[in-house]
């Protein structure tokens, strides 16, 4: 599976997050688990949250949808509970890794 594909959420937790971003290194394709970052609709955000647009949840546009990066809630799925793909944002990928780096090595500041 090509790293930064983008597939639906078939959890229930689709109403809200519609889709997921797989962010894994195509070296661990080997591995039956997949870990995705999801993509929250802009429009379930709390009104007035400062969070859509910056380094660490950029904004997408993904089949007419805004969607926001939400890497706090990065998980480990099974590959069979992924849902179809429906595209692919290698094209942002340094956009995405670098949310990842805010997360992971930036935060203190």
């Amino acid at each position: 599976m090509p790293q930064y594909d983008v597939h639906l959420n078939p959890g229930l937790m689709r109403a809200t997050v519609p889709m997921v971003v797989l962010v894994q290194s195509s070296l661990f394709d080997g591995y039956r688990r997949r870990v995705v970052v999801p993509l929250v609709l802009r429009s379930a955000l709390p009104a007035g949250a400062k969070v859509a647009g910056t380094r660490m949840n950029p904004v997408f546009k993904i089949k007419g949808q805004t969607l926001v990066l939400h890497p706090l809630d990065t998980v480990s799925v099974r590959n069979d509970q992924l849902g179809p793909c429906v595209g692919n944002l290698a094209d942002q990928g340094q956009v995405i890794a670098d949310a990842l780096d805010e997360l992971l090595t930036r935060s203190w500041g």
